[in-house]
């Protein structure tokens, strides 16, 4: 099993950094490759480009939770999401997602 994860491309884990602006502020968010082509998937199937989608993400968990405390995790965990939501298949049996 583990061969299957060894062997994947460097590129996929290699870190990115990429300044967005969130609230008139560049800020700097480092995530894996792997995760910036799931924010570009996610971002077009917004019609969206990824700094948009990132800042919406960013502004809706600030109205919703008044802070958030670690963006780079936030959108990690956004992709995950996306990605069990798209295979149908929630990750460790725990819901991803609060009741709406």
């Amino acid at each position: 099993m583990c061969h299957m994860f060894a062997h994947q491309p460097q590129e996929n884990y290699q870190s990115v950094t990429r300044s967005i602006r969130i609230g008139g502020h560049i800020t700097s968010v480092r995530l894996e490759n792997t995760f910036w082509t799931i924010l570009e998937e996610i971002a077009a199937s917004e019609g969206s480009s990824v700094a948009k989608f990132i800042t919406t993400l960013h502004d809706e968990v600030l109205d919703c939770r008044g802070e958030v405390q670690n963006l780079a995790s936030l959108l990690r965990c956004s992709c995950l999401i996306y990605i069990s939501r798209k295979a149908g298949q929630p990750i460790g049996g725990q819901p991803l997602m609060a009741a709406e």
